[in-house]
């Protein structure tokens, strides 16, 4: 299997754990980097750590000079070309997948990209509902909303909206038992007395009836995640960022990893 990998941000972790992995990687897919010649040697040599003969690489990209840990506009247009690339590659059927090494969001605001992070724009490239899910093969947790503000969830969540979500999320995943949908207030309102969750419970009320079974069902978002949960349910759907993923990096974090489903 090929897998094309873009670098991220060469003033972060990604080509580091590029090189330093490429045997273990190598093992299990032919990785193609999305990285140049000048900027890998300059990184390699950043890092003191030699460039494997079977490196290969992929695409053209501007020179600039790497300043570890730095936020820079053109640290932030590489990782934003690298990405690109990696798509290129997977549309054009050259790799099976892609894997992406971490970028940073304000260098993407520096260099005048307009995303919120690597789901966003594939969301808007590929024109789907692209759902990032996080995760390890003892949980995994589904984002409704990503990376908006907290005050800003609520007028996300209308019915139509989240049952479009549960439903191809549904479809992304091959997974016939129940999944806990986590409420937006404590305590899931209450029947009212904290908040509403009319939406919500209407939105999982029409998905169950569109798939003809009694997958999603709400539940309380503080005691979502105890082990007695976790033991039963191997999904959960939350429906703002870190209300899902505090508890899942908590527990997983060292083995979980960003999951982009319903993309072609």
């Amino acid at each position: 299997m090929k897998v094309a990998i873009s670098l991220g941000d060469l003033n972060g972790i990604g080509v580091q754990l590029a090189l330093k992995n490429h045997k273990i990687i190598k093992k299990y897919c032919t990785p193609i980097y999305c990285i140049d010649k000048k900027l890998i040697k300059q990184a390699a040599k950043l890092l003191n750590i030699e460039i494997p003969k079977d490196f290969i690489i992929f695409g053209e990209y501007n020179y600039f000079k790497i300043n570890p840990g730095k936020i820079s506009k053109k640290s932030g247009k590489f990782s934003f070309d690298s990405f690109k690339n990696a798509i290129k590659l997977a549309k054009e059927k050259k790799v099976d997948a892609i894997v992406t090494l971490p970028i940073s969001k304000e260098a993407w605001n520096k260099a005048g990209i307009n995303y919120s992070g690597h789901t966003d724009y594939l969301r808007a490239y590929f024109k789907k509902q692209a759902i990032m899910m996080l995760g390890c093969n003892k949980l995994y947790v589904a984002l409704f909303t990503e990376h908006i503000a907290l005050k800003d969830v609520e007028k996300q969540l209308k019915t139509k909206k989240l049952f479009k979500f549960l439903i191809s999320f549904k479809n992304s995943i091959n997974y016939e038992s129940k999944i806990p949908v986590l409420c937006l207030n404590p305590h899931c309102s209450d029947n009212g007395v904290m908040g509403d969750e009319s939406k919500l419970y209407k939105a999982i009320k029409k998905a169950n009836k569109f798939l003809k079974k009694d997958i999603f069902f709400p539940i309380v978002p503080d005691t979502a995640f105890t082990k007695k949960n976790r033991d039963k349910f191997k999904y959960f759907v939350a429906i703002y960022h870190d209300q899902g993923l505090s508890p899942l990096k908590a527990l997983y974090f060292e083995e979980s990893i960003n999951i982009s489903l319903n993309l072609p």
